[in-house]
């Protein structure tokens, strides 16, 4: 069950490529439900292919919100994101709708299921410098730093999450207190067996690790051919650059690596893919360790909430894909 205001929401994750974004809009119409992005670079203008984000198609035939709502030069976090999935939920369950949550961002989901933590603002000073220096020394080096302050932060942050190894090094400077510390609030993560005692408000795709991966290298391969590096381009054009967390999406470095005549097109498209399958191995052990996030199928989605279909007794909206 999820904490209010949140507590009669449904919420459908998953890692990349594994076709939640799809399923979303073909169980929405059945719920009479509008959709509430819980990705992190869904927000940003411009960032179509590389987010692999609904089409304005997908989006017509079934509502969708916190998409395309900043310029790629703004920057959303996951308290700005919290604060607007409150609002969204509160105004789509005040006309009579079902709240489904679609998305693969850990961070967003655990906020959503736990909260946040009472950590100290931003401070853009630090953050400068600590890029600068990982620019400087290397991801590796200053995740090195961080497991020597706070083993159990580095533990679950990848030395390529620069964004999260940041903020751990951030409140660390700023507190002389451990992130992880901060968020002793939180639950304890109770793993799959919890979920599986859970209402089945939160289920993740959970696919065949090859079967995954298969769908991962066609996606990227799909992306490349429907103009990724154009996109790339035009966001290369804009009057700002990307902020920090937009120039986070995958795909968009390898992209203008190419465009500079750094690396060659198959060169790119190999790299992407290897984020994208590393970023699927981060995310599924998130979910698996998350309190109450039960693993599913396509099918056993359905099953399980059949009930709430048969109240609204409305015919799916069948789509392709595997977002």
């Amino acid at each position: 069950m999820l904490p209010p205001p949140f507590h009669n929401a449904l919420v459908l994750t998953g890692p990349t490529g594994s076709g939640k974004t799809t399923l979303g809009i073909e169980l929405a119409p059945r719920l009479d439900a509008e959709i509430v992005s819980m990705d992190s670079m869904a927000p940003y203008r411009g960032m179509d292919i590389g987010t692999a984000k609904p089409t304005l198609a997908e989006r017509t035939a079934v509502p969708h919100h916190l998409v395309d709502v900043l310029q790629p030069w703004e920057s959303a976090s996951v308290a700005w994101w919290l604060e607007e999935a409150k609002r969204c939920c509160q105004d789509i369950e005040a006309r009579g709708k079902q709240v489904l949550f679609v998305g693969g961002t850990p961070l967003y989901l655990k906020a959503l299921m736990c909260g946040l933590f009472a950590g100290p603002p931003a401070d853009e000073a630090i953050r400068r410098r600590l890029t600068q220096e990982i620019a400087a020394l290397g991801s590796l080096a200053v995740h090195q730093r961080l497991a020597a302050i706070d083993p159990v932060s580095a533990a679950r942050i990848h030395p390529n999450d620069v964004r999260r190894m940041i903020r751990a090094l951030e409140v660390h400077e700023l507190t002389g207190k451990p992130i992880s510390a901060w968020q002793t609030q939180w639950p304890a993560a109770g793993g799959q067996e919890s979920g599986v005692r859970g209402q089945g408000s939160v289920l993740w795709l959970d696919l065949v690790r090859e079967h995954l991966y298969e769908r991962i290298e066609r996606r990227v391969e799909k992306m490349f051919a429907g103009g990724l590096v154009d996109e790339a381009r035009r966001l290369r054009a804009l009057e700002c650059p990307l902020s920090h967390e937009a120039s986070q999406a995958l795909g968009y470095t390898e992209a203008f690596d190419l465009l500079d005549g750094k690396i060659a097109l198959q060169e790119a498209i190999v790299r992407v893919q290897m984020r994208s399958r590393n970023l699927a191995k981060r995310q599924i052990t998130w979910f698996r360790h998350l309190p109450d996030c039960r693993p599913t199928t396509k099918d056993l989605t359905c099953e399980l909430w059949i009930d709430r279909m048969n109240r609204c007794n409305k015919p799916a909206i069948l789509v392709d894909g595997d977002k």
